[in-house]
């Protein structure tokens, strides 16, 4: 496979995301300028701070960036905060989302009462999953486009729109990698 996955480096757990890209020998790199973002054919958002993650975005011109290699198609993956970023609306006033998913988060549903646990999900396709939940987003509404592929207790908590897929859990800290597999699948469609 010659595509070249990146993913978004500038804070949060990118170093785990790479492992597992590694682990199936897909190309990867780290990405933190518009330079950088050229140079991939797919990205990955992972899960950390979503307000310093926005505003280092913002920084490097990145949200630009990544925002307009969306909207031509190029597949990105959010996890957790990645969620959060690439939503339509959120219910907090910050950070300001990418728009990339026709989606409602409420940044901190699971927060302060139950800041991690671990669920098994039923995703679509896919199968059983050990979801791993940190202070995760919360979907509370997602439009027409939208196909939920898993839920937990009732909320989405994967969720694709053509390019874009979005987790509230991390994956990439199980050993499991079929949902990164599914994701890598976009390329070959792109």
């Amino acid at each position: 496979m010659g595509h070249r996955v990146g993913v978004l480096a500038l804070q949060g757990d990118f170093r785990e995301h790479l492992a597992v890209l590694r682990r199936l020998d897909v190309p990867a790199q780290e990405v933190r300028t518009a330079k950088d973002l050229e140079a991939v054919d797919a990205l990955i958002l992972p899960g950390g701070e979503s307000t310093t993650i926005a505003r280092l975005m913002a920084k490097s011109g990145l949200d630009r960036g990544i925002k307009e290699r969306g909207r031509e198609g190029m597949p990105l993956y959010g996890t957790c905060a990645g969620l959060i970023l690439l939503a339509k609306e959120l219910l907090e006033d910050r950070p300001q989302p990418l728009e990339l998913l026709d989606v409602t988060v409420d940044r901190n549903a699971y927060g302060r009462q139950v800041d991690s646990f671990e669920a098994d999900i039923e995703i679509r396709d896919l199968g059983e999953f050990h979801a791993v939940f940190i202070r995760a987003p919360k979907v509370t509404r997602s439009g027409p486009a939208v196909e939920v592929l898993a839920e937990h207790d009732g909320a989405p908590v994967l969720v694709r729109q053509g390019n874009v897929l979005a987790s509230s859990f991390h994956p990439e800290l199980t050993d499991d990698t079929r949902i990164h597999e599914f994701f890598l699948s976009f390329l070959e469609k792109s």
